[in-house]
């Protein structure tokens, strides 16, 4: 499957700030975006399959495990196995998603895994507050690249 990265980077506009996610907390770094998102800001987020959830990692990966499971196929609850997608939800939890000004801050956000050929030469923010180096003493810590692949995603 190919993305049209033109495309889905138009419909954006011209300005969107482009965030560099890698190394970074995910949970602290989604609810900073999504506090963006709500002030109206345009948002464009790359390398999310290098962002990092701290914690013991075999309760990580089957916390993710219940919620991939859970449901039915037919009915759902769908969650995601792709690293952007995963990424995109959890943003998604942390804005009012029942009411109109939720959805409009959502379709505000786009989310790559990678860097695309068309952001190279732009410059990227980082979020300090979120930084796993700044943020957590820990060492351990799973990236969304390997909670993807437990899940089942191919593509990383």
């Amino acid at each position: 499957m190919t993305v049209n990265i033109d495309r889905i980077l138009s419909s954006l506009g011209s300005d969107y700030r482009v965030i560099d996610v890698s190394n970074h907390i995910l949970g602290r770094a989604s609810s900073i975006i999504a506090k963006r998102l709500l002030n109206g800001e345009k948002i464009v987020v790359v390398n999310v399959e290098k962002s990092v959830i701290t914690g013991n990692k075999r309760m990580i990966l089957e916390r993710y495990k219940e919620k991939y499971d859970r449901g039915s196929k037919e009915k759902g609850p769908y969650f995601p196995r792709h690293p952007e997608k995963i990424f995109k939800r959890t943003v998604r939890g942390m804005l009012p998603w029942k009411s109109k000004r939720g959805r409009e801050a959502y379709k505000r956000l786009r989310v790559f895994m990678g860097i695309p050929e068309l952001l190279k030469s732009r410059q990227f923010e980082t979020i300090d507050e979120a930084l796993l180096e700044k943020v957590s003493k820990s060492e351990r810590y799973v990236t969304l690249a390997e909670i993807s692949k437990f899940l089942g995603f191919k593509g990383v």
